[in-house]
């Protein structure tokens, strides 16, 4: 079936299953590796993208849910003011060791950022929970999101 998605801003038509979780859409169909395969069952967060500015786990989410909504992946985010900020203390504060999570965690901050400019540390800690780091990378992931919001100069311990 041909299904019609905005993605990254632009009008992509795909032949796919209604019930393909998006994710697989996204990496195979259109060729846009950022978003990651973790654990398949919405648990890890490495799979996270926006839609309609949200913070979504494309792996359980059929593309047909996608339809009619604005997909943003990890490849677009920076495009947005939040997104940029947050790529840029990202880059800035050397988050990544592995790298591998990092695309689900950015697009999770990124989520943070554009409904809650000035988040306090626990709504900072609410929102990254579920999104796993096996290299423990999360002092560092939190001290971005603060440098990215503005508040402190984000040096992490």
């Amino acid at each position: 079936m041909t299904t019609t998605l905005s993605v990254n801003g632009q009008m992509r038509q795909v032949d796919s299953d209604p019930a393909k979780p998006l994710l697989w859409v996204l990496r195979e169909d259109l060729n846009l590796l950022g978003t990651k395969f973790g654990c398949g069952m919405a648990l890890c967060g490495a799979c996270t993208v926006h839609i309609d500015g949200k913070a979504t786990r494309s792996c359980v989410t059929p593309v047909s849910a996608a339809v009619g909504k604005k997909i943003t992946t990890i490849e677009a985010v920076a495009a947005t003011p939040a997104g940029k900020k947050v790529s840029e203390a990202w880059t800035a504060l050397d988050v990544p060791q592995c790298g591998y999570c990092q695309a689900g965690q950015i697009m999770t901050a990124t989520a943070l950022l554009t409904d809650k400019p000035k988040p306090t540390d626990g709504e900072i800690d609410a929102a990254m929970t579920g999104n796993i780091c096996r290299c423990a990378t999360y002092v560092r992931i939190r001290a971005a999101i603060r440098q990215a919001a503005g508040l402190n100069e984000g040096t992490a311990a």
